[in-house]
Parts: structure tokens; sequence; C-alpha cells
């Protein structure tokens, strides 16, 4: 075995391995948390005040990390979160898990990434392996994070070593947590991946190394891409079946039962979070820099973005069966977070259902109990309580995101007209609920 190999597993044997985070956001502070479970000393790096003062007070801002764990994380020993980057000097392994949003609809930004790296490369310790988690472009690992560090003089497989290894966390998913998730990891040697192995086996059961980190790159990107084209199909579809007077719902349901060849995707007001929306775009830019053009990728996205502008289009239907307008309408929107309870709005759907509502001179109002305040451009609102005197107020309740605290019996029973976008009612009570 390799010396630096060896010095690196001993480090991990006798607990003496140093890892620093640079990001505890939903992915950086996970992590971060799982090697502090395995007595593993760790600093995390955040610039961000507002979620150093959170730390500072013991109280968590993400979904899976609760107080009690942040404290004991605190109270350990092993933890200690950092504004500054001189503290990751005596790591031997440092996680980038910052984030890569888009300019624009289609143009990749990884500024994050860059100033990020720049700081590292300018604190970092002799030897040390560098980790991107960050998902970004097949090429950014090489032909991006690499020239920072030779720009400063290191050389690598020498003065320290890279590689990448895509974040996979599903944020409120309890049956796959951090540890349970396999890890892909590729290097940009096969030695800087063996070390990478190395340090994920202490928090990670099953680690997948790959051939290069371009190869790690497009991991990510295929998963999410898988995801978001057939978010897109399954969307289109249900579009076509409802002109046809067929059940998607049904549909879908029945063609689960195939033992094989199927996976059951299911329609809804768009697709949030910070990766689905996004990482197939990444993807679709760099494609293109080969004289490649993508066009499931981009005829998904289109699909999907106008998703909100379906639903409201299928609500002003409905109403005009009914004999009433679109325009003065009161209507309760249930749910305003991308996904079913997870206190997370990032490029949530909802809000863009709101905001086409809105546009229509819709009376908008909004139930969500994990968020009870939202601000928006031209809205300030406060999440509503669900009494069956509050419910009768409403021309409308649209189920946008089907938080598992909300009472929707007493929903069913007193609303005047629910639009069920995400199943929530399975066919059930035709007369009074119409479904996506």
């Amino acid at each position: 075995m390799n010396k630096i190999l060896l010095n690196l597993d001993k480090k991990i044997k006798n607990k003496q391995i140093k890892i620093a985070v640079v990001g505890l956001g939903y992915v950086g502070f996970p992590l971060a948390l799982e090697f502090v479970k395995k007595k593993v000393k760790v600093v995390g790096i955040e610039i961000d005040t507002h979620r150093l003062k959170s730390i500072a007070q013991r109280k968590s801002y993400i979904s899976d990390i609760s107080n009690h764990e942040l404290t004991a994380m605190l109270s350990s020993g092993y933890f200690k979160a950092s504004r500054s980057f001189a503290d990751i000097a005596q790591a031997d392994c440092v996680l980038i898990c910052v984030p890569t949003p888009l300019k624009g609809k289609y143009l990749p930004d990884i500024s994050f990434i860059r100033n990020a790296v720049s700081q590292v490369a300018l604190h970092l310790k002799n030897g040390a392996l560098v980790i991107l988690e960050s998902t970004t472009y097949p090429g950014t690992t090489e032909e991006e994070i690499l020239p920072i560090f030779q720009n400063l003089g290191f050389r690598h497989a020498k003065d320290f070593y890279l590689c990448f290894s895509p974040e996979r966390i599903d944020p409120g998913n309890k049956k796959f947590p951090v540890h349970k998730i396999p890890k892909v990891i590729g290097g940009l040697t096969p030695l800087a991946t063996q070390l990478a192995m190395a340090v994920y086996r202490i928090i990670i059961k099953q680690v997948v190394p790959v051939s290069s980190c371009r190869a790690a790159e497009t991991v990510k990107l295929l998963e999410n891409t898988f995801r978001l084209i057939n978010i897109g199909l399954i969307d289109e579809l249900s579009m076509m079946a409802h002109q046809m007077k067929i059940d998607i719902w049904e549909v879908v349901q029945a063609a689960s039962t195939k033992p094989f060849g199927f996976m059951p995707f299911y329609p809804g007001p768009g697709v949030g979070g910070h990766c689905i929306p996004k990482d197939p775009l990444y993807l679709h830019w760099k494609a293109k820099s080969f004289g490649f053009h993508s066009r499931f990728i981009k005829l998904a996205s289109h699909v999907i973005n106008y998703m909100p502008e379906y639903i409201v289009k299928r609500i002003k239907e409905a109403f005009a069966r009914r004999g009433k307008k679109l325009k003065g309408a009161k209507i309760l929107v249930i749910g305003v977070t991308y996904k079913k309870d997870i206190k997370d709005l990032r490029k949530s759907p909802s809000i863009d259902v709101i905001n086409s509502l809105k546009r229509q001179g819709v009376k908008i109002s909004y139930a969500d109990p994990l968020i009870p305040y939202l601000k928006l451009e031209g809205l300030d609102l406060k999440s509503v309580g669900l009494s069956a005197n509050k419910i009768k107020e409403f021309d409308c309740c649209l189920i946008a995101t089907d938080h598992t605290k909300v009472n929707y019996a007493a929903l069913l029973k007193n609303a005047k007209f629910i639009f069920d976008s995400r199943n929530v009612y399975q066919g059930n009570h035709t007369e009074k609920v119409e479904r996506l």
C-alpha cells in the first residue's frame, strides 16, 4: 500500500484525522454531523452570519439535524464552526459543499466554488486531500479547480490530492440518511480516489469508485436528468390524459404493478429544491460546448416550468364551469414549500403558482404548518389556520404541497371546491375535488 494511504489509514484508525467542511448548508452540515458521530474532529467553515448565529444558539436551520443533535454535536468537543478559512490549516481533508446556482435560465454559476477553492488554497496543509461535493458540469474539477491550486504553486499528487464526489442527500428522507447512501468517488488520480474512499468509509458503508472526476461529475447530472425528464414526461401525459378524459393517476397506479421495466413518476405543480430544476441544465450547457444540443433536457424543463400556469388554467376552467370568474376569487394555497414535510422554499413551484394566481387578480392566502410567514413581491402573508369557518371563506383550496400535518378530512368537509395537484384524495369525492 502507498505510504501516503498508509499514513491516512493510520490517522483514521487512531482518530487523529481532521476534516474541514466548507459550507454548512443542507449538504455540508449533515456530513459534518456524521463525522462528529464517529469522533472525528471537524471544523465547519461558513460565511453566513445568520447560520453561525443559529449554531451558536443551538438552533438548527437544517431539517435533517434536530436541535438536540446540534447541541450534542457542539458539546462533543469534536466540532467547531468558524467564519475563517485559516481554520482549515490543520485539516487532512477538505470537503467543499457550496451552492452552484444558475445565471438566468441556462448559464451555470460556479463563482461560489471558485471563491471557496481560492480561499482553501491559501490555507491548505501540505499533502491534504480536497474533495468537491457541489454539483457542477463535467470538467469543473480539472478545468476550474485544479488551475487555482497550480497557479499558487501546488503540484497534484505531490502537494495535494483532488477528487469529486457528488452529494446525494435527499432532505427529509428518513429511510436514506447520509450514511446509508452509497458514495460515488472520482479522483484526479487513482491514489486520490483511494484516499477519498478511505475518508468516506469512516461514515458511509458503500463507496463507489469511478475512473475520473468527469465521470463522477456526470453521475450526479445523470441521476437528476433522469428524474427531470421523467417528471416532464408524466406532466405532459397528465395534460394529454385530461384532454382525453383519462385518469392519469389510475394509469400510473396500474402501470406500477408491472414488476420490471417501469418506474412510477407522478405529475405535480412543478419541481423545486436546489438540484432537479438546475442540475440537468448544467449538463445541457456543457454539451453545447461540444456541439451537442440536448433536446430532452430543454423540453422536459420547459414542460415542468409550464405546470404552475397550467394549474391556474385548470382552476380558471373549473370556475367557468361553475359560473364563476377567477379574477377577484379568494383562493387558499395549501403548502408552499417545494417538498412534502420539508421547511424549504427553494424554487418551490407553489410560489410560482401563487405568482401566476396573483397575475390573474386572485385574492391569495396560504396555509403551511412549516412556514408561518411568506414575503413575496407585492405580498406579505401569514399562514392561516384551517378552522372550519376559515376554510369556508375561500372559493377554492389548492393543494400545492401535501404536508402530512394538514387535516385533509376537515378541508374536504368544509371547502367549497378543492383543486388537488398531489392526489391527496386519490380519486374520491369528485364533485368537490378536481385533480391535476
